[in-house]
């Protein structure tokens, strides 16, 4: 197998850049560019297809790596159906995948720098391909569906082995620039080649039979189109409660950005930090064995002196025995060669008896002398080598006290070098405890910030797919809501119509009838809608008269039922805030600070004359003006009429006032009704409220 063709490890630095990109891309607010260059990948990732699928990457950047395939397995091309630009240079791909046609979105690709030998048939596919560019690659011949190219402006095919091309070519009548070897085609010939582009058109043109038009009257309605498909990739957005809620979630994920990059940093500084301690501790180690390297250098160089001391006392008394044991031989070779002299002269004299005497006298005068000499001699040898026995004692015991000494130094060294070793150890291991310590708390902090970014993720994908919804359903929506405007309308105008026919019927029947019976039933209705529950009424008669006049002052006399419900008094409100009323109910700003102020007002002016105060037993008196007695008594029982829709479903204190369409129901009161958006009684989607006014 080639050395290009096999797969790669990538180097730590390629790894790192991956996951730094890959992380980029999910991040809240990235773009649509996916760029995966430079990682010394051998094949695109799962995760890059998961991502551009999910996040409808629009810019896939992969160019620089060891890729000898576009698809690896267990990959579908689909999921880079949104890819509008796909940039594959300086890569090893030998072919693209068969299926490319799927990506339909393409405009741009480069695959310049490749091992490509062919282009796949569906390449015809790509109808909205402006730039192809497969300059320095292997390709001998170009597939007849390039014509079907209706959006190509930009072909660059130069660096191959390409002699022909296509006579479908001429039904691309956008291209601009057409980039070739002119030096090595045959058809068309080179001198057409040479020309330039426009030549090569009308070449082709007059080959196919077909008239030849400049690509400038085709590129407007090229453009035209990608301004369309644009404005369709960029909607104007849906309704401002997405606005809002779209501004919130930049928001929230611009906070988690800014603590995302706070944890970096500290990240930063606590590897920084650990950096640090490791090189201290690298340090502490290198000066542990260069001061323990020392040590041992001094002791070998102590005792290698005492040695060298100790063979140098050696050599001396070595030399010193020599030199005496050499003066005694050459003393007694002298005094053999004077006895041979003697010997001598004794025999040149044997003939005469004096002479002989005069030798027996030297001889007997000589042996004394050597006599004397050989003791003197031995006397002399003793007296030095007992000087010398002394002299090496004395050196021995020297040497001896030397080593003793060079023994306890080096003793308190190594005593000195274990406890140093030891402390050290100590030390190392204290260190080791903090940075396992450390990075113990750092995994943990990266566990959790993985656990967050997981978590915002997925909450980012469903805002996402919320939002796609809605957009796919705004128009549907739309067209639901003009219906049932135009319901509502003919509604409206059928209501009107009932109303008068029944205002006519009214009349008529008032006219006709002497008595009321006959209207039984829509005094009832009317009795009923004016009615209030019997503890509200209670409630509202245990009021405070001051307080009761005070909402009539200000014109809020229909929050009489809310603050008899919670049994509020002067004294209690008093001591509320704004935010305590909006709780309990009163929603204009303007008129909760009045009555707060008004009921400060009348607690103060009480103070200074009690008089004002009422009794605490005192009631009040309805201000609703009183029934008329009626003369006809209705026949029906009052606990059926009571159990009928005239009050809130939700609260069931106030009356219903609002009517929902398009089921028709009327179930609640105006407050209660703002926060529902289905009926509470037929679980049907709330489309309109209309507010009913009751006539007096």
């Amino acid at each position: 197998m080639p050395l290009f063709f096999r797969k790669r490890k990538p180097s730590e630095e390629a790894r790192k850049r991956l996951e730094y990109q890959m992380c980029l891309a999910k991040e809240a607010g990235a773009d649509d560019i996916l760029d995966i260059s430079k990682c010394e990948l051998s094949e695109i990732p799962f995760g890059a297809f998961a991502t551009c699928k999910v996040l409808q990457k629009k810019v896939l950047i992969v160019h620089t790596n060891h890729l000898t395939s576009l698809l690896p397995k267990s990959c579908s091309l689909l999921s880079l159906a949104t890819i509008k630009v796909l940039d594959l240079h300086d890569n090893q791909l030998t072919a693209l995948p068969d299926d490319l046609g799927q990506l339909t979105a393409l405009q741009v690709l480069n695959v310049e720098r490749n091992q490509l030998m062919q282009l796949p048939r569906s390449i015809g596919n790509l109808t909205q391909l402006q730039t192809l560019n497969v300059k320095d690659n292997k390709l001998k011949e170009l597939p007849d569906t390039l014509g079907e190219l209706r959006s190509l402006r930009t072909l660059n095919i130069s660096g191959n082995e390409i002699q022909r091309l296509p006579q479908m070519l001429a039904h691309v009548r956008t291209l601009e620039m057409l980039s070739l070897d002119a030096s090595a085609m045959v058809y068309p010939p080179r001198e057409v080649c040479d020309a330039g582009t426009a030549a090569i058109l009308q070449f082709l043109c007059k080959e196919s039979g077909l008239e030849y038009y400049p690509p400038s009257q085709y590129l407007l309605p090229v453009l035209e189109q990608d301004g369309i498909e644009n404005s369709r990739d960029s909607p104007d957005g849906p309704t401002d409660r997405f606005s809002r809620e779209d501004l919130e979630w930049q928001n929230r994920f611009s906070d988690y950005e800014k603590r995302k990059e706070q944890k970096m940093l500290e990240k930063l500084e606590f590897e920084r930090r650990l950096e640090l301690g490791q090189r201290e501790h690298a340090q502490l180690l290198q000066q542990s064995s260069s001061q323990k390297d020392e040590i041992l250098q001094t002791v070998k160089e102590e005792q290698s002196r005492l040695e060298q001391g100790l063979s140098e006392r050696q050599r001396q008394l070595d030399a010193e025995r020599q030199r005496l044991q050499e003066q005694l031989k050459q003393t007694e070779q002298n005094i053999s060669s004077r006895i041979q002299k003697l010997l001598r002269d004794n025999q040149r004299q044997k003939k005469s008896s004096e002479i002989l005497k005069s030798l027996e006298n030297e001889r007997i005068r000589m042996e004394q002398l050597m006599s004397i000499t050989q003791e003197e001699t031995e006397n002399l040898r003793r007296r030095e080598v007992a000087s010398a026995m002394q002299q090496m004692l004395t050196e021995s015991c020297k040497n001896r006290l030397i080593q003793m000494a060079y023994e306890s130094q080096r003793q308190n060294l190594v005593q000195q070098a274990c406890s140093s070793m030891a402390e050290m150890d100590e030390r190392f291991q204290q260190i080791l405890s903090w940075q396992q310590m450390d990075q113990n708390k750092a995994i943990s902090q990266i566990l959790q910030e993985s656990t967050m970014q997981k978590a915002a993720f997925e909450a980012l994908q469903v805002k996402k797919d919320l939002m796609h919804r809605q957009i796919r359903s705004q128009e549907m929506i739309s067209e639901q809501r003009w219906a049932l405007s135009s319901l509502l309308q003919q509604l409206l105008k059928e209501k009107q119509q009932r109303e008068e026919e029944l205002r006519e019927i009214l009349t008529e029947l008032e006219a006709k009838s002497e008595t009321r019976q006959e209207n039984y039933w829509l005094i009832q209705y009317q009795r009923l809608l004016n009615q209030k529950p019997l503890s509200l009424k209670l409630q509202e008669e245990g009021m405070e008269r001051q307080l009761v006049a005070l909402l009539e002052e200000l014109s809020a006399e229909h929050y009489l039922p809310i603050f008899a419900h919670h049994r509020l008094s002067l004294d209690l409100l008093s001591q509320m805030s704004p935010r305590d009323l909006a709780k309990v109910g009163v929603s204009e700003a303007g008129l909760q600070h009045e009555i707060l102020r008004r009921v400060q007002e009348l607690l103060d002016a009480a103070r200074i004359q009690p008089e004002l105060k009422p009794p605490m037993g005192e009631v009040v008196t309805p201000t609703a003006p009183q029934e008329p007695p009626e003369s006809v008594r209705p026949s029906a029982p009052p606990a059926e009429l009571e159990v009928q829709a005239s009050e809130c479903v939700v609260c069931l204190e106030q009356e219903a006032q609002m009517i929902f369409l398009n089921c028709g129901h009327v179930c609640c009161c105006q407050q209660c009704c703002q926060p529902l958006r289905t009926c509470p009684l037929c679980r049907q989607d709330i489309a309109q409220r209309l507010r009913i006014y009751h006539s007096s």
